[in-house]
């Protein structure tokens, strides 16, 4: 995704622009104050996902409503300024916030996979919170006979992913409820907290011979079947099933 590449802070500068002109198009249009607020703070917090973590995520989010509170140009109720929370917590649900925030996966991160780990044609590989989509498009250079499927809990970025990925299966759901067992491989880009609970589902549910990779981060007392190392210095990590040893 060409944004997601954009320098610090060029992504937070054309989102705060966009919104404002959003704002003032909406007031010279006569639309009621809350409403312009609501639509500028709608495209500031779509345009989060620009932001490569949470801090950068959150200043391009709260810019507009902040300088619109402190610039004091329009006449708003109270509850107003509840509309930005409510638009956060639709695009980063509370529920989602224990898992990884949007951590976009490399293009190229996952090139070398197939040739250590090779699957059959039409095998299924579900991405566990697919995000904006950027590791089922590399999921896709390895495997482009696969049936590619992604999990996502927010509804928005679900919408963006399937766009994103129209060759892809993706649906909103709860990554951790959902039945892990009808996939050769897992693909998971989470924190390293999550891990051992990524590891206990794959060790439950994953037939033999199933695989569950990760990027970047191990299963802690658990020795990987594959270990590869791609460009910027990160890890794939791929652990077959059942695991070597069954400490997660």
């Amino acid at each position: 995704m060409l944004s997601l590449r954009m320098p610090w802070p060029l992504p937070a500068l054309i989102a705060w622009a966009c919104a404002w002109l959003v704002f003032v198009a909406l007031q010279r249009a006569a639309a009621p104050p809350v409403a312009a607020l609501g639509a500028a703070c709608l495209l500031g917090t779509a345009a989060s996902v620009m932001g490569g973590s949470w801090w950068r995520r959150g200043l391009i989010a709260a810019g507009f409503p902040l300088s619109l509170a402190l610039l004091g140009v329009a006449s708003l109720p109270t509850w107003a300024w509840l509309v930005p929370l409510a638009l956060l917590l639709l695009v980063y649900p509370l529920n989602a916030w224990r898992d990884a925030p949007v951590f976009p996966t490399p293009l190229h991160a996952l090139k070398s996979l197939a040739s250590q780990a090779p699957l059959p044609l039409g095998a299924r590989i579900l991405d566990a919170g697919s995000g904006l989509g950027d590791g089922l498009r590399a999921l896709r250079q390895s495997y482009p006979a696969a049936q590619l499927e992604g999990i996502e809990w927010s509804w928005p970025l679900r919408l963006l992913c399937a766009l994103r990925c129209p060759w892809a299966h993706v649906r909103r759901a709860d990554m951790w409820a959902e039945d892990w067992s009808p996939y050769s491989m897992v693909y998971l880009f989470q924190r390293p907290e999550s891990m051992p609970r990524a590891a206990a589902k794959a060790q439950a549910e994953l037939a033999p011979g199933a695989w569950l990779v990760s990027l970047e981060f191990a299963i802690p007392g658990v020795l990987p079947s594959v270990q590869l190392r791609v460009p910027g210095g990160r890890v794939v990590w791929l652990y077959r099933m059942p695991l070597s040893r069954g400490e997660a």
